[in-house]
């Protein structure tokens, strides 16, 4: 009977028994704190930091007070950017782009928005993230990582940690590119790197063409039976040094290698559209015919959590404004806002988005004050880490609220501030994992996503 047990638990729990990290405390992969609400994140981050007060923020009083000098009493000391620190006057300027108010609950959004208008009550908009980090490296850094030092294991990775994989033949953690027009900030492949945990855990990143996977083909002469028999003959090498040494990144390569070579039947499968019905280009739109795009990717994201893939990252390169803000900010959300709402609405339509966590943002906000000249058509804001704004859906969160309030310029939050590890916190919550519990013994500490500070915003939970 306890033999049966044993194998009905491996079948219910795959790698239930497969070895844990050195703390001796970690539970197996895919078993849970407690019971997980979402089983899957796309995660559709705007690098560059997209304007909050276009987009999300509605205040009219920065309108009235255009031009007039950001008060001290506002400002409160707060450090500013070597791009702004110099200017002689840090004059308010209020958006653009109109705003109205949609759904139930009526919530300003920016008209640059219309498509995510009409999914207003499908997501939960929280208007008052905040951080530390102050420039586009560690502040990326920061919330992919928990750290603004380099090194760190990223959120995917840590979740492929935690959850395992629901497909074997896919990686449990993907990674997909797109670029906007201009000046882009880069980014470094270390967001979505694996830290001190198993490589297996790292991001696979999928690019568009004929390679989706770089070196994952077979070389010219190589057939895939001959391709076999050596990663069979590698294994078993590579098992002789696993037990004379012990080390688990040998276990992880042999993993990587085997992962591999199923691959070359799974991904090519996953990246191949033609069964996708032309209701599907219509719902995402144009640029969904074009790979590469963020618009594909997004298409490509709900192909791939279809098929079990854990973390899914769109990463979509190009938001920074420190200059021409009305041109890019038009330019970007055109890129971006039908896509990011067909999503939301394709995984509704398919009885997935109960369980797939959507999360839309950036690492920061943007000033309420112009950089540059405020009269001029090509004025910008400068980056603004005390409040902004970003949105979650499905996977357990409430849809159709909006969460936390600022001030009425638009400086400082009022209420309910949500900081960088509180919605790391949140989004292990919603996967049943308590975020003080899932760590890794690395070098004498216990490290976690969170570091030593988060918690759980209640007030989103559905």
């Amino acid at each position: 009977m306890a033999a049966f047990g044993l194998a009905l638990g491996t079948l219910l729990v795959p790698d239930l028994f497969k070895g844990k990290s050195d703390d001796g405390e970690s539970l197996p992969p895919g078993v849970t704190h407690f019971a997980p609400k979402a089983k899957r994140v796309i995660y559709l981050f705007q690098s560059g930091a997209p304007s909050q007060l276009e987009l999300f923020d509605y205040k009219p009083l920065l309108s009235k007070m255009q031009g007039e000098e950001l008060p001290d009493s506002v400002r409160n000391g707060q450090r500013l950017t070597g791009m702004t620190a110099n200017q002689k006057s840090l004059p308010l300027i209020g958006s653009f782009s109109g705003f109205k108010q949609h759904g139930q609950n009526g919530a300003w959004l920016g008209d640059l928005l219309p498509f995510t208008s009409k999914i207003v009550d499908d997501i939960c908009i929280i208007r008052s993230m905040h951080t530390e980090a102050i420039n586009h490296d560690p502040a990326v850094s920061f919330f992919q990582t928990g750290s603004q030092q380099p090194g760190r294991p990223s959120i995917g990775s840590w979740m492929s940690y935690g959850l395992g994989s629901e497909n074997k033949n896919l990686p449990s953690f993907c990674v997909l590119l797109s670029r906007g027009k201009g000046d882009i900030q880069p980014l470094a492949s270390r967001n979505w790197g694996n830290g001190f945990l198993d490589s297996i855990h790292q991001g696979v990143h999928l690019q568009s063409g004929q390679d989706p996977v770089l070196y994952l083909q077979n070389p010219a002469g190589t057939d895939k039976q001959s391709r076999g028999q050596m990663l069979e003959h590698l294994a078993s090498l590579n098992r002789i040094q696993e037990e004379e040494f012990g080390d688990p990144e040998i276990t992880a390569r042999i993993a990587q290698y085997e992962m591999a070579y199923r691959m070359q039947t799974s991904v090519p499968e996953v990246m191949n559209f033609t069964d996708e019905p032309e209701s599907s280009y219509k719902l995402y739109g144009a640029d969904s015919l074009q790979p590469g795009t963020f618009a594909a990717n997004c298409l490509l994201a709900r192909r791939l959590s279809e098929r079990g893939v854990r973390f899914i990252q769109l990463y979509h390169m190009g938001w920074d404004a420190h200059s021409d803000l009305p041109e890019r900010t038009r330019n970007f959300t055109k890129n971006v806002d039908q896509a990011s709402a067909a999503l939301v609405q394709d995984l509704k339509n398919r009885g997935m988005l109960d369980e797939t966590l959507v999360i839309w943002g950036g690492e920061f906000g943007r000033t309420n004050y112009c950089q540059g000249n405020y009269k001029a058509d090509n004025y910008g804001r400068d980056h603004h880490p005390r409040c902004f704004s970003i949105w979650m859906a499905g996977g357990g969160v409430k849809p159709g609220i909006v969460y936390g309030e600022t001030d009425e310029l638009g400086y400082n939050i009022v209420k309910d501030p949500v900081h960088v590890h509180d919605f790391q916190a949140t989004v292990l919550n919603l996967f049943g994992y308590d975020h003080e519990k899932l760590i890794y013994k690395h070098q004498g500490r216990r490290y976690r996503l969170t570091d030593v500070s988060g918690h759980v915003i209640k007030g989103i939970l559905a």
